[in-house]
C-alpha cells in the first residue's frame, strides 16, 4: 500500500508540475496580449527612430558646402584736391578735382 501511494503522489505531483510549467502568467486588467505588445513596441520604434532621423538632418543650411567664392571688388582710394589754372583771357581759377590713385 505504500507503495501504491507513493506512486500515486508522486504522479500526481509530476502532472502538477507540467501543468504549473505550461500555464500563462495572470495579467492585471486584462493585458493588451503579446500581438499588442509586438505592435507598440514596433509603433514605439518607429517613433524614436523618426526623432533620431530628423535631428540628423543633412539639408540644414549650416552645414559646409562647396561655394565659389565672392567678387572681389577694387575700390578706388579716391580724393579731392584744389588745383589752379588760368584760362586764356589771364584770369586765375580754383577747380576742386577728383583724383584717384
Amino acid at each position: 500500500m505504500r507503495k501504491s501511494l507513493l506512486r500515486t503522489s508522486g504522479a500526481a505531483t509530476l502532472v502538477g508540475l507540467t501543468l504549473c510549467g505550461t500555464m500563462h502568467s495572470a495579467q492585471a486588467g486584462g493585458g493588451i496580449g503579446v500581438g499588442g505588445a509586438v505592435a507598440l513596441g514596433a509603433i514605439g520604434g518607429l517613433a524614436v527612430g523618426g526623432a533620431i532621423a530628423s535631428a540628423n538632418n543633412s539639408y540644414y543650411p549650416g552645414r559646409p558646402v562647396y561655394r565659389a567664392p565672392p567678387p572681389v571688388y577694387v575700390e578706388e582710394v579716391c580724393h579731392i584736391e584744389r588745383r589752379g589754372f588760368t584760362d586764356p583771357y589771364g584770369v586765375e581759377h580754383i577747380r576742386r578735382v577728383r583724383v584717384c590713385e
